[in-house]
């Protein structure tokens, strides 16, 4: 594929997760493309529906509660949501890895970091004898700046960052061909979050690695992505490359978003807020999902839920007043 290829096309995605207290609706006919080799920031506030989304790619949903209804999700040309269980095991781990929120949580604290490693890289390559695949674990070790002689210790040993960098070597054991990093910063402190972002960015060049990541952080997004989308209430309101979402933000939302960032070049003393909550994913707004908190929303915006329509090459807004 070249560069301008879709590695992967999410088409009219919707997850709906349904408990006793009502359906939620956790995303909404969601449009997607992430071109071949490059990062995509998908950017909301909690509850949004971004973790939703790329469980769905990575077919991780609980189910119950979580309902796929309708949509696409294709990865180099195939459907992952026609995929079987097994199909899908071979996939995750060797072309789609993903990074979670928590390190903490993410490695088993029984087993050393080397044989966590070893077990990926051993699970999509079974004719890698143990010695092998423990060489290629104490290399990714290196590789995320941990000396391999510390393949033999566990987890608790690690500091936080240190932990998120062996998720990060595990992640990127197998070369996959799309990572998905789901807020790999947030429970870091600031300094090792620079350096953990550094790190993946130069291993994603190294590896011509497609990557999704999930912040709500926009610092993070200026810093490594390449295309921007911004989720609200399940759905996408504003997609574009980088220079369109922080030069050209269209979208009430996105504009908001970008109010709440102080500016350094200004004596500013307060930030100016979004108004109100977001909404209920039980009981949503009907027509637009951001009406009740705009400053622009006319009574047309409380009865019809805008079209996403493209106002430049790429850079698509979910508005009726654009």
């Amino acid at each position: 594929m070249n560069e301008h290829t879709n590695l992967l096309e999410i088409k009219d995605l919707t997850v709906h997760y349904v408990t006793v207290d009502g359906t939620v609706h956790a995303v909404e006919n969601l449009n997607l493309t992430l071109p071949e080799g490059k990062t995509l920031g998908l950017v909301g506030e909690t509850g949004a529906g971004k973790t939703t989304t790329v469980k769905a790619i990575m077919q991780i949903l609980p189910d119950p509660p979580a309902k796929i209804l309708n949509g696409e999700v294709i990865f180099c040309g195939e459907d992952l949501l026609k995929k079987n269980k097994k199909s899908m095991r071979k996939i995750r781990g060797k072309q789609i890895s993903m990074i979670f929120q928590d390190p903490m949580t993410s490695l088993n604290p029984v087993i050393t970091v080397g044989e966590q490693i070893m077990e990926v890289i051993r699970l999509h390559d079974k004719k890698m004898s143990k010695k092998d695949a423990y060489t290629k674990a104490c290399e990714m070790l290196e590789l995320v700046g941990i000396k391999a002689d510390r393949a033999g210790d566990y987890p608790h040993q690690f500091s936080g960052g240190m932990k998120q960098r062996v998720i990060i070597a595990m992640a990127l054991a197998c070369n996959p061909r799309l990572l998905i990093a789901d807020e790999p910063t947030t429970a870091l402190d600031v300094t090792i979050q620079a350096q953990v972002l550094e790190l993946m960015r130069k291993l994603k060049a190294k590896y011509q690695t497609s990557m999704i990541m999930i912040t709500h952080d926009l610092g993070i997004v200026a810093e490594i992505c390449d295309y921007v989308a911004v989720m609200y209430a399940g759905e996408i309101v504003e997609y574009g490359n980088r220079e369109q979402l922080f030069h050209r933000p269209s979208h009430p939302y996105t504009k908001g978003l970008f109010a709440c960032i102080p500016n350094l070049m200004e004596e500013e003393t307060t930030l100016i807020p979004i108004e109100g909550m977001t909404p209920d994913p039980t009981n949503l707004p009907t027509g637009c999902r951001f009406h009740p908190r705009c400053p622009y929303a006319t009574e047309e915006c409380s009865k019809t839920n805008p079209a996403s329509k493209e106002i430049e090459n790429g850079h698509h807004v979910k508005c009726l007043h654009i």
